[in-house]
């Protein structure tokens, strides 16, 4: 028996004594997807301490349209498997920096940022979303976050703000005693960047790390401000999106080529 972990989805493998796979259990569908009906008897006998509840034996299901686009990536073109924060992660490796300055190296408040974010978007992955993160655009740009769920398409951009008094005036955002940026305009760029390469409608969001206090001197022009503790709200959207169409989108948004033509 050997656990693992796909796509978001627990299974339990049957495995014969070469290592082979004769059967899946899929905790959260309930169904016991078997190789060869020969081996019925012998792989229920194995599961049974561990199944919970009725289960649906049979061969696995045919693959989705979207599950086939999915399998034929090659894993260096495949997106899913990017952390929060990826590109962040491998700058830092690569150069780490001196090991002592003055001041905190702002990538690393970057990837603090993006990787609270991440964590929360990713808690909704059984609700019916989907996160990719870390999405390199032509010019260097890139998305932080496109989450994709029933609710329709976001693109987020991850923004450090911990114990800091947050200032908004649409384009512009200010963080303490920073310089106020005009990080409205870049996101809503990005998202119709995005809404471009999957044609289908992508929101923008801008998603604040832990700030102090929130000011906006008006509700800005089609951007989500959220706080990261407010970011599981998201999962309570919906009406957008059918399953079948959130899968399709998010099979096409994981394949790195499809965003080196916008």
């Amino acid at each position: 028996m050997v656990p693992a972990n796909r796509h978001g989805r627990e299974r339990l493998y049957v495995c014969r004594p070469d290592g082979s796979n004769v059967a899946w259990y899929d905790r959260e569908t309930g169904r016991v997807n078997l190789l060869g009906e020969d081996s019925r008897d012998d792989v229920l006998q194995a599961l049974e301490p561990f199944l919970t509840g009725p289960v649906t034996v049979g061969p696995p299901p045919v693959p989705t349209p979207a599950e086939l686009a999915r399998l034929t990536l090659h894993p260096d073109d495949d997106l899913a498997p990017n952390r929060p924060g990826e590109a962040l992660l491998i700058a830092l490796d690569r150069d780490p920096g001196p090991a002592h300055r003055l001041r905190p190296d702002p990538r690393r408040r970057a990837l603090a940022a993006e990787e609270t974010v991440g964590a929360a978007l990713d808690a909704l992955e059984g609700a019916g979303w989907h996160t990719l993160h870390s999405i390199g655009l032509p010019g260097g740009d890139r998305i932080h976050h496109l989450l994709l769920g029933p609710g329709g398409l976001f693109a987020l951009h991850a923004l450090y703000a911990r114990k800091t008094r947050v200032l908004v005036a649409d384009p512009m955002v200010a963080v303490g005693r920073r310089e106020a940026e005009p990080l409205l305009r870049r996101q809503r760029a990005l998202a119709d960047r995005a809404s471009y390469a999957l044609t289908a409608e992508v929101r923008p969001v801008l998603a604040l790390a832990g700030p102090a206090e929130l000011t906006m001197t008006a509700q800005p022009r089609t951007v989500r401000i959220l706080q990261d503790t407010e970011l599981t709200g998201l999962a309570r959207l919906g009406g957008v999106l059918k399953p079948g169409d959130v899968e399709a989108l998010h099979a096409m948004a994981r394949d790195r080529n499809l965003w080196e033509r916008v």
